[in-house]
């Protein structure tokens, strides 16, 4: 027997005739089960499928009846009330059990995998690509599944497409490739490789003008119409046919994973490059990357809107966003694109957009449900990316996970532990980026733990990568640090006094004022002078001109307490929330609790020093590697004391 599902849903007997496989819903029953290759399929997900909108009351039963005359029309010869071995029953669901090369669309799968890895499978390719008789699943109509399926499964054809072509021109024949490749070229516009692949054709075929005039014509498509700056192998073979290489010449094509081309140098791309530089650079990042997701949703294909949303795997170190509305668009437009995309998205896409997700879901100014949604996306992202063993996808993966690990206060050795792997795995793979953010996140957990020894030579280290890489951002935040480790240095005999760390702070906020990232620099200066006052026993700094940014609630009873203003201080502890999971919880909790030991709110202080019980061997703030307050042990055998008199 075989089953087509390249095109209507069809099956044959192995004498070539067809089996009645029934109405519309018997055919959508066993194309499901095709999609499934061999898996289980539920009774409630089949019934899901099959009605979307309001399963019919005996929508089991009904189920059933489709099941059973499939049986017989698969299996017309099996004798009466023997099992199945085709539509077998499992567990609470059906699964088809059929050998992978008697099902059309198994076949295209396999033959694509091994021609990934070998040239030689070349004419396989071409005979599996002719298989297709149209859209797969093509008279399952509005069924969200197969529309998944018929997403994915295109994305596949064009691949092998591309794949066939660029074999047979690496190995100079191509004869028939142009016409094919026009209409290739015409359902797939922004498909960059399928450009560059028609121009090699024409070419190839003696048409040199005409090669040149379709370079010129991926131009337009891609920049004016969507946004896409031409990538390098189509620079590259524009130059090489302008400077009169042969026409079989093959330009040194860039490929990614198995045999998957890389998409266009994007918007987005150059979005990546921005974002490193800092400054006026890094904001403008933030838009064109937003403007390159607009216009590829715009074109309808998902395959390119994953790849452009996953492709910004800029490493992010801190937990609040500088741009929140622009970060929740990302985040929502990789939360449609991966259920568009469905279960049988291609994994590496899955990992981008997942990844994507836990980077972007910044903890600060989240809904619980959101942070859920987050933290599921990282422990996914990680776990895909292992099975993969792509070392780049699992880092940016576990720099989602690293964002996502500040659930509660007192997690800097587990932190230190991600940092770990990132620099492991950017050291031993050639991820620089990655590994200045693995110094960095080492760099935080040794200085929440008050190991500063550890933590300067993290920043060392840091700073050296970053001056090979050029990546100026780095030694704003290593300033930053230095200031911090005078803070802690000043309570010592012969350290700083506080008015020379008060102006390393001051000169560190300075650089860090113009950077473009107003998540990480608002508030923070007053935050840090306010930790070195209580450092040394000091009130509150006073100046009106200091801007707390989203420290306030936080710092405010503090503030009114210094001031002499009681009332308003229990008013403002009083409404204060309990900090979010970020780099600061363990300062915004130690700062609420020393205001309420001083407003004696036995409550208040009993709920800090529940929160900072883990985090007693951490030093509050220094978790951002920025900034201190002090050993968080100070303020929660206070705030133990306070509750402990109720």
């Amino acid at each position: 027997m075989r089953i087509d599902v390249l095109g209507a849903v069809r099956a044959f007997r192995d004498d070539g005739s067809p089996v009645p496989l029934g109405g519309p819903r018997h055919r959508e029953v066993l194309g499901r089960l095709v999609a499934a290759e061999g898996r289980m399929v539920t009774t409630e997900t089949l019934v899901d499928d099959l009605w979307a909108d309001q399963p019919p009351a005996r929508a089991v039963g009904a189920l059933r009846t489709f099941v059973a005359a499939l049986r017989r029309a698969l299996e017309p010869g099996r004798p009466p009330r023997t099992p199945s071995g085709v539509l077998v029953t499992e567990g609470p669901g059906y699964a088809l059990r059929v050998p992978r090369e008697d099902v059309d669309v198994h076949r295209f799968q396999d033959v694509l995998a091994r021609a990934r890895r070998t040239p030689g499978e070349v004419t396989a390719l071409g005979e599996a690509l002719a298989a297709w008789r149209g859209p797969a699943y093509a008279d399952v109509t509005g069924s969200a599944w197969a529309e998944r399926e018929r997403v994915r499964l295109e994305e596949l054809r064009a691949e092998a497409v591309e794949l066939r072509a660029r074999l047979l021109l690496d190995r100079g024949e191509g004869s028939g490739l142009v016409t094919d490749l026009r209409e290739h070229v015409a359902g797939h516009p922004w498909r960059e490789p399928a450009w560059t692949l028609l121009a090699r054709a024409l070419h190839h075929a003696g048409r040199r003008a005409d090669a040149l005039d379709t370079l010129r014509r991926a131009r337009t498509a891609l920049a004016d119409q969507l946004g896409l700056d031409p990538g390098a192998d189509l620079l590259r073979l524009e130059t090489d046919i302008l400077g009169g290489a042969a026409p079989s010449a093959a330009p040194a094509a860039t490929w990614t994973g198995p045999g998957v081309p890389l998409g266009p140098r994007t918007t987005v791309d150059l979005a990546r490059t921005l974002a490193l530089a800092g400054g006026d650079a890094l904001v403008r990042s933030r838009s064109d990357r937003l403007a390159a997701i607009t216009a590829a949703e715009r074109t309808g294909d998902l395959a390119l809107t994953a790849r452009i949303i996953g492709a910004y795997d800029v490493p992010a170190l801190w937990s609040r966003a500088d741009d929140p509305a622009q970060s929740r668009a990302v985040v929502e437009a990789a939360v449609r694109t991966l259920a568009a995309l469905g279960p049988h998205a291609p994994a590496d896409l899955t990992v981008r957009l997942l990844a994507t997700v836990a980077v972007e879901s910044r903890s600060a100014g989240l809904t619980p449900p959101e942070r859920d949604r987050a933290r599921d996306a990282a422990r996914q992202a990680e776990a895909l990316a292992r099975d993969l063993g792509d070392p780049a996808l699992l880092a940016f993966a576990l720099n989602g996970v690293f964002l996502q690990s500040f659930t509660r206060p007192g997690l800097a050795a587990a932190r230190d532990r991600t940092g770990a792997e990132i620099l492991d795995l950017a050291t031993a793979h050639d991820l620089p980026a990655f590994a200045v953010l693995g110094r960095l996140v080492r760099l935080q957990s040794a200085s929440a733990l008050g190991d500063l020894d550890t933590a300067s030579a993290h920043a060392e280290a840091a700073e050296r990568l970053a001056a090979a890489t050029e990546a100026p951002l780095l030694p704003l935040l290593t300033a930053w640090f230095r200031a911090r480790v005078a803070a802690a240095r000043s309570t010592e005999p012969g350290g700083p006094s506080p008015a020379t760390v008060a102006a390393h702070y001051r000169t560190a906020d300075e650089a860090l004022r113009t950077a473009g990232m107003p998540g990480l620099h608002r508030g923070l200066l007053p935050l840090a002078l306010l930790g070195l006052r209580l450092l040394h026993g000091r009130p509150a700094p006073a100046d009106p001109r200091l801007d707390w940014g989203p420290y306030r609630p936080w710092t405010e009873p503090l503030l009114l307490l210094d001031q002499g203003r009681e009332a308003q201080a229990r008013t403002a502890l009083t409404a204060a929330p309990a900090p979010p999971p970020d780099h600061l919880q363990e300062a915004l909790w130690c700062l609420t609790a020393r205001a309420a030991v001083r407003l004696g709110d036995q409550d208040t202080a009993a709920r800090a020093a529940t929160a900072l019980r883990d985090a007693r061997t951490e030093h509050a703030g220094a978790a951002s590697g920025l900034l201190t307050l002090g050993p968080v042990a100070t303020y929660l055998e206070e705030a133990e004391r306070c509750a402990d008199t109720r």
